[in-house]
């Protein structure tokens, strides 16, 4: 036998023995990596583009319920692991009955009015239709109080349901006289001449937008890969909010926002998430406060928990998020 024989021969067990060794940690590894996940939020996005998930081990299955209450449906169900969107879905969740807790807040909702160009105002609106995606969640229930705050009443006006596209509902359709926009949207809108009628920052305050949210008794029964799937969304929102990605992130913003959207306005999405009314937390820490004003706002345009909201503490378990912060910090 030559001398490289005999080198692969000794290298052939060797690799052999190494395999055996590896693969139950493998198999175990597959069992827990993969996450049928709901939501599109940008640190999700960019943690499935950079490859954190694949780095904390684990796999995403994505999934589309198409309406917040058949995914609040299906999480209850156990068909769904993860939603990573709306944290306003997680409420209205415990609200039909399931047992949902939010885990992180990764960005606040910094959300405008805006109208057909000829409206000056809110009172403008009384007697108009209004395009929402839902009549009950967050951008309807933060819509709700500007108009109140604004004189108009819910007899005043009506809401229409027209999915998640609102501007483009109102290019096409000038009876949808306003409807509740931001990002690109918002500012795709007031180029084509759609009237600002004010931020709700100015009206509601801060309130909590999106991050994630679970059922209690999966992630009691997942701790783990739910501590592993927080982490590689801290350093997505890391690696967005590093001065170096910029140009990177306002990339991503320009790819995945409205056809229509330029350079200029990608790059005002960029600081409105890094410093303002839409701002990303630090290391998708909830932030409590808002989470409770939001609270608020639901007991009162609402009438949930018959007009008195609960203590945030009851919707939220940030053990999962300290563990994962631990974790990425070593």
């Amino acid at each position: 036998m030559t001398m490289y024989a005999r080198s692969i021969a000794s290298t052939v067990p060797a690799a052999a023995a190494m395999l055996a060794l590896l693969m139950p940690t493998l198999g175990a590894a597959e069992g827990l990596q993969t996450l049928r996940t709901e939501g599109g939020t940008i640190t999700f996005r960019v943690a499935q583009q950079q490859g954190f998930f694949e780095k904390h081990g684990i796999k995403i299955q994505k999934e589309d319920s198409g309406t917040g209450a058949a995914m609040n449906v299906r999480l209850g169900k156990g068909e769904i692991d993860v939603v990573d969107g709306g944290l306003d879905n997680g409420i209205a969740a415990t609200l039909q009955g399931v047992d949902a807790v939010i885990v992180t807040g990764s960005s606040l909702a910094g959300q405008e009015l805006v109208a057909q160009p000829g409206i000056r105002s809110i009172k403008d609106l009384r007697g108009k239709t209004i395009a929402v995606d839902s009549t009950d969640m967050q951008a309807a229930l933060v819509l709700k109080k500007m108009l109140l705050a604004g004189g108009l009443k819910p007899k005043d006006y009506t809401l229409k349901v027209v999915g998640a596209n609102r501007l483009k509902a109102m290019r096409e359709d000038k009876q949808y006289a306003a409807a509740m926009l931001a990002g690109a949207q918002s500012l795709l809108a007031k180029q084509e001449g759609f009237i600002s009628l004010g931020n709700s920052l100015d009206v509601v305050g801060p309130v909590t937008y999106h991050g994630v949210f679970v059922r209690r008794s999966w992630a009691r029964d997942n701790a783990d890969v739910l501590t592993r799937y927080i982490a590689a969304e801290i350093e997505a929102q890391r690696w967005i909010l590093l001065p170096a990605n910029k140009q990177k992130v306002v990339a991503f913003i320009l790819k995945t926002s409205p056809e229509g959207t330029t350079d200029a306005m990608a790059e005002d999405v960029y600081r409105e998430m890094v410093n303002g009314p839409g701002e990303l937390t630090k290391d998708i820490r909830l932030e409590v406060p808002a989470l409770q004003n939001f609270l608020k706002l639901r007991a009162e345009v609402q009438g949930s928990w018959q007009g008195s909201p609960p203590p945030a503490e009851k919707f939220y378990d940030s053990s999962y998020y300290y563990k994962a912060l631990d974790l990425v910090s070593h």
